[in-house]
């Protein structure tokens, strides 16, 4: 038996539950018994903790719901990963039991996701082909700020984990995008000439993978899933086709809104309408929300506006964009989900989760002090 890693590992528990601020019993017990949302205020989980999940995604398996997010500590030094990929779940989405850490960090610096690296917005679906359950994030190396740029690959043989770490890389090395029907072709790359910026990136990033920063991954009703990701120094979101075992890229890839930076994407479908829900580049200050609609996830995609409407749309109500979750067995029924960071002490980040509305095939996302799932229809 290793001493080492035991150690090791009861240490990163234990740093994982002391990281996170305790609230009040009457708080905890209000907590446990929640029947509502109520976007912006401290969620506390089964052990009266503020949930620490952040930049997270859902996955809905076996009758639950299973938060993936990045585990923050006190401070700055909470925007690196200082402990790994938080898991929780639940029944009903609005109390949370907390399932302990998916993917630790790893105590060798010269591993990838060594401590002090920045590992975001982690992603999981499942594999029915595999049984295996694929974890993508993004991941940034210790020590290069934002200049790595790559995905990260994790699986497991259990929901909430562990995690085993597999690689990290830069996506479609090599390969130019693919342009779906009515594509301009003042859209389409020409290397020997790029033509602004965003195309020159591409350009130059093609040998060795494009960038890969903010992201998200999309199980779509076939079985096919894609890793959505931020690329060209933010300048465009690439749509890229996972291989059969979610855990490769295939080279078959799209950009979405090239020279236009945008960050924060989520994405889902409804009637057969693909909705892509993203942000503008202003660090951790919050901007505009900005959405995007195609007939295929390739596109050509459509660009909409804002979908936030009434006071405090043009700043997200203070939040940006990390998934849309469907709620399992309600029609047309999604929830938005946002990240307001505090970058100075990034463990007291709020999440706000709100309804969309459809309007036809359009969307709004409206401000709610308290909500519950009876909003939407059965």
């Amino acid at each position: 038996m290793n001493i080492k890693r035991i150690t090791f590992t009861i240490c990163l528990l234990a740093g994982a539950f002391l990281s996170a601020p305790l609230i009040s019993s009457a708080q905890h017990a209000q907590a446990v018994k929640a029947t509502q949302f109520t976007p912006g205020t401290i969620w506390a989980d089964n052990n009266g903790v503020h949930i620490n999940a952040h930049g997270g995604g859902l996955l809905f398996d076996k009758g639950k719901y299973y938060w993936f997010g990045e585990h923050k500590i006190a401070g700055g030094a909470g925007n690196r990963a200082m402990v790994g990929v938080h898991c929780y779940s639940s029944k009903d989405l609005y109390n949370w039991k907390d399932e302990g850490i998916a993917l630790p960090i790893s105590p060798d610096s010269t591993n990838d996701i060594a401590k002090g690296c920045i590992l975001e917005r982690p992603k999981v679906v499942y594999n029915k082909k595999t049984k295996k359950y694929v974890m993508w994030f993004h991941l940034e190396l210790r020590g290069q700020g934002y200049k790595a740029a790559r995905t990260g690959l994790a699986t497991s043989d259990k929901v909430a984990g562990p995690y085993t770490f597999i690689k990290s890389y830069r996506p479609n090395a090599g390969f130019m995008p693919f342009y779906p029907e009515g594509t301009p072709d003042a859209d389409k790359v020409d290397c020997a000439n790029p033509k602004n910026k965003s195309e020159g990136f591409f350009c130059r990033d093609l040998p060795g993978g494009q960038m890969a920063r903010d992201m998200n991954v999309f199980l779509d009703d076939d079985g096919k899933a894609y890793h959505i990701f931020s690329a060209e120094e933010n300048f465009t979101v690439d749509i890229a086709e996972l291989n059969d075992d979610y855990t490769a890229h295939t080279g078959k890839f799209s950009r979405v809104y090239a020279g236009h930076q945008t960050e924060a994407p989520a994405i889902f479908k409804r009637n057969g309408i693909y909705y892509l829900i993203g942000s503008g580049t202003t660090g951790w200050d919050p901007n505009p929300a900005r959405w995007f609609t195609a007939k295929s996830i390739y596109g050509p995609w459509t660009y909409r506006g804002n979908p936030c409407k009434g006071a405090g749309a043009e700043i997200t109500f203070g939040g940006q964009s990390t998934y849309v979750l469907p709620i399992a067995g309600k029609k047309d029924a999604f929830i938005f989900m946002a990240d307001k960071w505090t970058p100075k002490d990034a463990i007291d980040g709020r999440y706000l989760w709100l309804p969309i509305t459809f309007k036809g095939d359009d969307i709004e996302i409206n401000w709610a002090e308290k909500w519950d799932l009876n909003v939407f229809k059965k």
